[in-house]
């Protein structure tokens, strides 16, 4: 996934840090993960819990911006525990911490279906003291989104301030993306649609719209690590009954049929007499993905140019961002998500902001919004 810094909030309420909860049967990664954000200055630990059902009491108790809920636990395991602390604690994001097996990755879909925003690939807890990478990820996913739930309350505040009149307060609503402007509108061949963080309900939704109406492929590049890909494909399958598969290397793709890059390799396409086929890549990783957004549009714009659309989802990070640029300089039409709707406008909002989108969605309107494009209609 693709990982940097939340950006430091900033308006008349003062930023506070980020109150995690952490969740988790392991002494060692429990006490490991409470060291390394309590190490952080803009993160504090407001508790640690040693089940799920510990987990609800603290939730309850402590209100915090983020939980992070270890899935396999006694008592009460985390997937069992997800519903009770959203009830108790609903403004809070979660972040499973899963393991990498088949059963992981099944349990962790289901999770994020029943509304954790985010899960965290964690290594054996021998290996935990030298796991680098696994501290750098689960930083930036608490601060990207935990920084959203702190300015959220802040925000809230200033907006109350605003309402009661006191001086100096302005509730300043952000300015919109600026959107650019197609002028000649080609009828696309593929799409292709990027998600990181939120992606796999985002994709749900968009899937499902699109479920029998389309005459072009569609492929998608969703950061997730090997299994957990194929589990996500099944699962998109069965929930939107389109024809949802696991990309693979020489696949043709088929009109209307839903392509996802596997984990921890790169997805490009290439076309021959008219048949466009999948070709995987184990290229170098690319804003620490693999798969990555960027070499896909990359491969879009190549292949399709003006002809490709693209659409870029809920994610954190900028994946997408240099690849979206060849697109637009073929003349391709983009479409993201809102910052409302997104989990976190990271992919999206960089998009947006450097002017490259042609339209800004809610996430119920991306579907209808890319079917508009391809019956050629403005959206």
């Amino acid at each position: 996934m693709s990982l940097s810094p939340a950006q430091p909030l900033t308006g008349q309420a003062s930023a506070r840090k980020i109150r995690v909860l952490v969740v988790d049967d392991s002494a060692v990664i429990r006490g490991l993960v409470t060291r390394w954000l309590s190490g952080e200055a803009d993160i504090e630990v407001v508790g640690a819990a040693v089940n799920g059902k510990d987990g609800v009491d603290h939730a309850e108790k402590f209100k915090p911006d983020l939980i992070i809920l270890d899935i396999e636990m006694p008592v009460m395991d985390g997937v069992t525990a997800l519903p009770a602390i959203r009830k108790v604690a609903p403004n809070a994001r979660v972040i499973m911490a899963s393991t990498l097996t088949q059963r992981g990755a099944e349990v962790t879909i289901k999770a994020l279906a029943a509304g954790a925003s985010d899960y965290i690939p964690k290594p054996d807890a021998s290996q935990l003291a030298g796991a680098a990478d696994y501290k750098r990820d689960l930083l930036a996913k608490v601060r990207s989104l935990g920084a959203r739930a702190v300015s959220a309350a802040n925000l809230s505040q200033v907006y109350d301030a605003a309402a009661l009149g006191s001086a100096g307060a302005r509730a300043k609503v952000p300015p919109g993306p600026t959107l650019r402007t197609v002028t000649q509108k080609l009828v696309p061949e593929a799409i292709f649609i990027g998600s990181s963080t939120g992606g796999p309900e985002a994709l749900r939704e968009v899937i499902e719209g699109l479920a029998g109406k389309l005459r072009v492929p569609v492929f998608i590049t969703q950061h997730m690590p090997p299994l957990f890909t194929k589990i996500l494909a099944d699962h998109l399958s069965k929930q939107t009954k389109a024809s949802v598969v696991e990309a693979t290397d020489g696949l043709q793709a088929q009109p209307g049929a839903f392509y996802i890059a596997p984990g921890d390799r790169h997805m490009n396409v290439s076309r021959h007499l008219g048949v466009t086929r999948i070709n995987l890549s184990d290229a170098p990783p690319e804003n620490f993905c693999r798969p990555a957004v960027d070499p896909m549009f990359r491969s879009a714009a190549e292949i399709f140019g003006e002809k490709a659309l693209a659409v870029i989802l809920t994610g954190m990070g900028q994946d997408g961002l240099l690849g979206a640029k060849p697109l637009v300089n073929k003349g391709a039409q983009l479409i993201v998500q809102d910052e409302e709707t997104s989990v976190v406008w990271g992919m999206p909002g960089a998009v947006a902001r450097a002017g490259l989108a042609t339209a800004c969605k809610p996430i119920h309107e991306i579907a209808p919004a890319i079917l508009n494009v391809m019956r050629g209609v403005s959206v």
